[in-house]
């Protein structure tokens, strides 16, 4: 591929709820500060089947999913200091923001009060689209860029780039660490990581699953502790445990019951995002002085903090790597809860 604008093959939803297929999409001009990252694979995330889907809102069409890029530098632009050819990189949930708000000043793009922009199904600063890592090339600013290291392969490092940092930032932030009981709701594509992620930190960890399906598993990841949410007793037998409850399902929870294994002054924080409103009845919360909060992804710099520690502690996602021509088959399975813990597309195959 060529440093100019052109087409690259990539699979993307035509329409709402209509199946991927293969077509090709435009990628802009390497620019001044852009890279252009040949990518070698790109994770599935459950936010990529609610925005095909149009869960979120109404969504961009054609649409290319996809904010879990691990790649390799192709091209830089002549401005270019951070990256070489041949770098091991990847792109997360956003590939640019304002730069100029409070939030983007304090490094912390992901709350740009502008809005960042989506590193798919977004409107870039010139009014284009922009398509996302289920494609074989795509053109980043550097700055929004981030260097792998060596040590993880390229396809456990790709859904760090969501589901990594995702559990990290909140781990990080309610400081998650020795001394701290830590409980990780869901044993999926984003609690796997948060299991791993937590044990490393140094945290006593407990994973909330709905059924026993999942224990060994759990304890295999690190956890130290497995409960049956289907078990009505476990919310009995841990009231009033956890410093920390991360959730990361994508449905509805009985704030209620969650919010009562928290401790006094600890905290119920959901990275999941469920398309249905929730309701909660405050009493929970003013019981215990507890706090329930929300966490979104995390800075540039402190996603490659996160890929540092992971490459640090031998830390990558437990992937299943398909073909392209399976997406639709993996949006199914990823429905179903049939996945153990994240699809990773090999791009080659587009």
């Amino acid at each position: 591929m060529t440093t100019n604008a052109t087409t690259v093959p990539a699979y993307a939803a035509p329409a709402a709820h209509a199946p991927l297929e293969r077509t090709t999409v435009p990628r802009r001009p390497v620019g001044e500060h852009d890279v252009l990252i040949e990518i070698k694979y790109a994770g599935i995330c459950h936010s990529d089947i609610h925005q095909a889907r149009d869960g979120w809102g109404e969504g961009i069409y054609p649409m290319v999913p996809g904010h879990e890029i691990a790649g390799v530098v192709a091209a830089t632009g002549p401005g270019v200091t951070k990256f070489r050819v041949g770098d091991r990189v990847g792109v997360g949930c956003f590939v640019d923001s304002c730069r100029e708000c409070e939030y983007c000043l304090r490094g912390l793009e992901q709350y740009c009060v502008r809005g960042g922009t989506g590193t798919y199904n977004a409107l870039d600063k010139n009014g284009e689209p922009t398509y996302g890592g289920y494609s074989t090339h795509i053109v980043v600013d550097e700055n929004y860029t981030l260097r792998i290291p060596e040590g993880i392969g390229l396809d456990e490092a790709a859904p760090l780039l969501c589901a990594g940092i995702t559990l990290y930032s909140p781990l990080a932030h309610w400081q998650a660490g020795p001394g701290k009981k830590v409980a990780i709701v869901g044993l999926g594509g984003l609690g796997h990581m948060g299991v791993k992620i937590a044990h490393a930190l140094g945290a006593e960890v407990t994973v909330l699953s709905q059924f026993e399906k999942k224990r060994e598993d759990a304890l295999r990841l690190g956890a130290d502790h497995y409960h049956a949410t289907s078990d009505p007793e476990t919310f009995t037998a841990l009231a009033g445990t956890f410093d920390l409850v991360l959730s990361t399902v994508s449905a509805p929870l009985d704030f209620d019951a969650y919010l009562g294994l928290v401790r006094t002054d600890g905290a119920l924080v959901n990275v999941g995002a469920p398309e249905e409103p929730v309701k909660i009845g405050l009493f929970s919360l003013i019981g215990g002085r507890k706090t329930l909060a929300g966490s979104m992804i995390g800075s540039i710099a402190e996603t490659q903090e996160m890929l540092d520690f992971c490459a640090a502690h031998g830390l990558g996602a437990e992937i299943e790597v398909i073909a392209a021509d399976r997406i639709n088959e993996a949006y199914e399975r990823v429905i179903a809860s049939d996945v153990r813990y994240r699809f990773v597309i090999d791009t080659s195959t587009i």
